[in-house]
């Protein structure tokens, strides 16, 4: 029959058949029957019989101790990841540094592991920050004073590893403050020790390398286990409020080297030539006084002969003396005047003239092919006559 026929369940649901499911336990019972299993094993069943349920929670306390036991030893396994080591500390005692893999210590309370990265490469930025909400220039680490009382603005970027791990847990207190500390004071003490001008162009890189020997110097001192990797001076200028006038004073100085520079291109282009002029001149002075040694020694020889052979025939020496003289003094003249004995005349020598019809008459005959020439002799006169000399015979 229908649920909703006349004389039909109405309290029975066509679609969830409510009145065929279990009523669900009741909360309070399923409490009560936790509570008397618990019971049963510690001891504190439903009836009070006590022998008979002293054996049954001793044995249970008993696997409960060791199972705690077990699972608090357990605790004490860890695992050092690659490039880190473990420092393990027992009260806070140091005891062992253990490598990467897996180790095992006493469980906490008695010991607990420190785990230092010692493959890291850490940086500490000095005078900048270049992330964070803090970027830019740290004017109170960034400014300093050199040797020739000058400002500058230095940002330095230092990178460092760990060493040994125990030295960098225990004998420092503050590790990253204490490092910054040291940097901060090592390039103070650079930078004072340095004039503004080598800070700034080409000192840079021994400031580098002097910071960064100093750092490792006091960093060793106090045995801290770390090691200083690199040192980069990021930059170095003068404050801003002084930066025109310093742009200013770099101009000049290139101009000054830019002008040195072409002084020395001249002068490399100059001094060969006049050495080379000099050279040539002291060659030229050095044949010349070869030639004048040469030239004396040869007169002096030419005179000894001459004096040897004029002690031999004095008068025939003294004659030809006296001609090759007049030889040599009348062949560099064109007029010659002559004074004859016994006479008021003074004879008249053309040599010019002379010497040029000689030469028109040897030039003529040359082109006509003419026959030697004849010199005619002086007259009685001993007046001079042009020579005949390219003219061809008339007739003969």
């Amino acid at each position: 029959m229908s649920w909703n026929e006349p004389g039909g369940d109405k309290n029975k649901d066509p679609w969830s058949g409510r009145n065929e499911e279990n009523t669900p336990p009741d909360l309070d019972e399923a409490m009560r029957s936790l509570q008397d299993k618990l019971g049963g094993l510690f001891g504190g069943g439903k009836s009070g019989g006590g022998d008979n349920n002293e054996a049954p929670s001793l044995k249970g306390l008993g696997f409960l101790a060791v199972g705690a036991i077990a699972l608090w030893m357990a605790s004490g396994f860890y695992i050092v990841d690659e490039g880190n080591r473990g420092v393990e500390l027992r009260f806070g005692k140091y005891i062992a540094t253990t490598t990467p893999g897996l180790n095992w210590k006493l469980p906490a309370p008695i010991e607990k592991v420190e785990v230092v990265n010692i493959a890291q490469i850490r940086s500490l930025e000095v005078g900048y920050r270049s992330g964070g909400g803090r970027k830019g220039t740290v004017s109170k680490e960034a400014l300093m004073l050199t040797k020739d009382e000058n400002i500058v603005d230095v940002r330095l970027a230092v990178q460092y590893q760990v060493s040994d791990a125990k030295k960098y847990l225990f004998n420092i207190l503050n590790q990253t403050a204490t490092l910054k500390q040291v940097i901060e004071s090592a390039e103070r003490g650079v930078i004072g020790g340095n004039t503004m001008d080598f800070v700034l162009t080409e000192g840079r890189t021994q400031i580098v390398a002097d910071i960064k020997t100093e750092i490792q110097h006091v960093i060793d001192s106090y045995d801290s286990g770390i090691v200083i990797t690199s040192v980069n001076l990021q930059d170095a200028q003068p404050p801003e409020q002084v930066q025109s006038a310093f742009e200013d004073a770099i101009k000049a100085r290139e101009d000054k080297q830019r002008l040195i520079n072409e002084a020395e291109a001249y002068a490399n282009d100059i001094v060969p030539k006049a050495r080379g002029a000099a050279a040539r001149v002291i060659q030229e002075s050095e044949g010349y006084k070869s030639r004048i040694i040469a030239s004396a020694e040869g007169d002096v020889s030419r005179f000894s002969q001459i004096l040897t052979e004029y002690e031999k025939a004095p008068e025939v020496t003294r004659q030809r003396i006296y001609l090759d003289t007049m030889e040599s003094v009348m062949s560099g003249t064109d007029t010659v005047m002559v004074d004859v004995k016994g006479g008021n005349n003074i004879m008249y020598l053309p040599l010019d003239q002379l010497a040029a019809k000689s030469k028109a008459m040897s030039s003529r005959a040359n082109s006509y092919k003419a026959t030697p020439t004849v010199t005619q002799p002086y007259n009685s006169t001993n007046t001079p006559r042009p020579s005949s000399r390219g003219r061809t015979p008339r007739g003969r």
